[in-house]
């Protein structure tokens, strides 16, 4: 939990009075662009950054009073990796095991399952640094885990892994998250925000829209969007340009995309709206926007809105 979260370099204000909530068992992404602020956020979660302002408990821990506490109950995983490649599977697990102090008695389980975990049985005793790396990733987020921590962060940990290796790692995630696990994932591709609970956006240190995926695309758009087949094009536009109730209207491919809202034209209406104005009209139907689109059109109103004050 986060409150008026800030972390200030000199005058540069890297994250702004940021407000974050995750919950048991849940998955929450931290989208944004590069230098939106994501990284350093997650490192003042985990107690290696003092915030400059405001407030966050991890674990129950205080993150700028008592960060040896909270890095004791939290696992992290950067897009590094964080594993040595001039040790062996086996050795690496053995190392991060002694520095999360994981009880001897409960090594060997604790091991067994995180090289089950990353596909690596018969490869224990390989150098990490010949391994592929999908096998890397899930090796990182067992060393991560073995102290099985009820907090986990992961800063961009799918940047330059293969699609498939992706996918089976975010197969781990919710895996983890059944169990309990609460996760906190930055992530730069947007088609990983579907595998998310909630998604947090971020844009210039500052918290611009978190919610489901859908609450995300329902508030960002002002009402439902259709696609619309129709000739010709330009016409069409323009006539729906001053209708009642459309919030938007723009050219996608040889498709009309419209949003439309409350207390206007309805989907119903549309075709003998257009076909009155000589406009033929194939087909009307409901369109889901990408989260790519969402992203970008809550960030450009936050800018704007920003501008303007």
């Amino acid at each position: 939990m986060a409150e008026g979260l800030t972390k200030r370099f000199a005058s540069f204000t890297a994250v702004d009075h940021l407000d974050l909530r995750i919950e048991k068992g849940e998955v929450v992404g931290f989208i944004g662009p590069n230098g939106a602020g994501k990284s350093t956020t997650i490192r003042m979660l985990c107690g290696l950054l003092r915030p400059s302002e405001g407030r966050a408990s991890v674990a129950g821990f205080d993150v700028g009073r008592q960060p040896e506490e909270v890095r004791e109950h939290i696992g992290y995983m950067s897009q590094k990796f964080s594993l040595y490649g001039d040790l062996t599977v086996r050795e690496n697990l053995r190392f991060f095991a002694g520095i999360y102090r994981v009880p001897h008695h409960d090594l060997g389980e604790r091991m067994r399952f995180a090289i089950s975990m990353a596909g690596l049985e018969g490869r224990e005793d390989v150098l990490v640094r010949t391994l592929a790396g999908g096998w890397k990733q899930r090796l990182a987020l067992g060393c991560a885990i073995l102290h099985r921590p009820p907090i986990l962060f992961l800063d961009e940990p799918t940047s330059g892994v293969e699609p498939e290796a992706r996918r089976r790692f975010w197969d781990l995630i919710h895996e983890l998250a059944a169990g309990g696990v609460a996760i906190l994932v930055s992530t730069h591709y947007m088609e990983e925000a579907e595998y998310c609970n909630r998604i947090a956006l971020i844009d210039g240190g500052r918290l611009v829209a978190m919610g489901t995926p859908s609450e995300l695309r329902q508030r960002s758009l002002g009402g439902d969007l259709f696609e619309v087949d129709c000739v010709p094009l330009g016409a069409a536009l323009k006539a729906l340009g001053s209708a009642r109730g459309v919030v938007e209207a723009a050219i996608f491919g040889d498709k009309l995309h419209i949003v439309l809202g409350q207390g206007g034209l309805s989907a119903e209406e549309l075709p003998r709206f257009l076909a009155e104005r000589e406009i033929r009209v194939g087909s009307v139907r409901p369109a889901t926007p990408s989260l790519e689109d969402v992203f970008v059109r809550l960030v450009s109103t936050t800018r704007e809105t920003r501008a303007a004050s």
